[in-house]
């Protein structure tokens, strides 16, 4: 089978998406199928790669507007290819608008992996397009069902949508045999962007004094959290650990006794951290933001789900956790349980393999 993955970037460019693409490519190329991602690239050149069996194919960019990458020859490149299956993954007007100019000459599979969030100006402009591009897709993956109940796009469509969490390599997150008995520790992993929350849960650092917080990520709102954690007077159990190297990040989570993700905003659609954390055994406290974050943490079994930006209720699941060792040992190796069950990255590439065999 022909495969082409269509975003703005590719490994070793790093984020969400970018590593999702790279594990289904990878995976799919493995098994024997021709895979290609066709991305955007600032060079002056349309470039072509193979990395691992994919061969990427990197269009010479203009100008990036509003996070989308402009380019002319994105979507030339796009009209050449003839996969037997074609797999965008959205937000991106420019591959979603490229993908459905080829009409219904080949099979459209879209990953919505959020709602436009920010950029409500120019989602008006694009609207009508999007409308369109959905229409025309004939498969469309959620990567849990509380986005299409809580999505106003994928309520349209519905009939169209398949339930596809994501996942990660389990195997390597694995707690240690001897857990971790070190001072109480908290957890974040992620970019330092506003609606990750993280000035929530400073705040909710002050009720609990006897826990220390490790920030693994860097940012924008990395100075101001920095200054914030100085203000409250936490400064002194808040480390900024920055970028760390990939092979040390499952040392990182086992070096705490809980993981925090405290986003406020839909942004956050459903939070891979979540899954690292609690494939190493730890339990997770959450917030409610109408996306998948409160659906992979199950509230009272693989952690706790609280209400955004509220530093009173996120402290108050701090202090459970801390005061009852118990109960946050059996909610960790029910989150290490779930993880093995439904958010492998054998079951994702396996279900998304699914879905582009009963199109052909």
């Amino acid at each position: 089978m022909k495969i082409l993955h269509v975003y703005k970037d590719y490994f070793p460019v790093l984020g969400g998406i970018e590593n999702y693409i790279k594990v289904l490519a990878e995976a799919h190329a493995a098994a024997g199928h021709l895979v290609t991602a066709a991305v955007c690239d600032p060079g002056i050149i349309t470039r072509i790669e193979e990395l691992n069996g994919v061969k990427v194919i990197k269009s010479r960019r203009w100008a990036t507007v509003a996070s989308m990458p402009l380019s002319i020859s994105h979507p030339l490149v796009i009209a050449r290819l003839k996969p037997d299956v074609v797999h965008v993954h959205s937000p991106y007007p420019l591959g979603e608008v490229s993908a459905w100019l080829l009409k219904a000459r080949v099979p459209l599979i879209i990953t919505h992996h959020s709602d436009v969030v920010r950029q409500q100006g120019w989602l008006r402009l694009y609207a009508p397009l999007l409308r369109r591009v959905l229409k025309r897709a004939n498969r469309i993956i959620a990567t849990s069902p509380r986005y299409i109940e809580t999505s106003p796009w994928l309520a349209t469509v519905a009939d169209k949508c398949r339930v596809i969490p994501l996942g990660v390599d389990h195997r390597r997150f694995a707690p240690p045999l001897v857990p971790f008995d070190g001072p109480p520790t908290a957890l974040f992993v992620g970019r330092l962007r506003y609606y990750k929350g993280l000035g929530t849960l400073l705040h909710a650092l002050v009720d609990v004094p006897e826990v220390s917080l490790n920030v693994v990520g860097t940012g924008p709102m990395q100075d101001e959290w920095a200054a914030l954690a100085h203000s409250l007077g936490v400064d002194g159990r808040v480390h900024f650990l920055g970028e760390i190297p990939d092979e040390s990040l499952p040392a990182q989570y086992h070096a705490a006794h809980f993981f925090v993700l405290p986003a406020n905003a839909r942004a956050e659609a459903f939070g891979t951290v979540l899954l690292e954390a609690m494939a190493s055994g730890l339990p997770c406290v959450s917030t409610e933001v109408g996306t998948g974050t409160s659906w992979v943490v199950q509230d009272g079994v693989t952690g706790r789900v609280v209400p955004p930006l509220d530093p009173a209720a996120l402290a108050a699941a701090l202090r459970e956790l801390l005061d009852d060792p118990v109960k946050r040992e059996a909610m960790g190796q029910a989150a290490r349980l779930r993880v093995e069950m439904e958010f492998t990255q054998e079951l994702m590439t396996q279900r998304v393999m699914e879905v582009y065999e009963s199109l052909l």
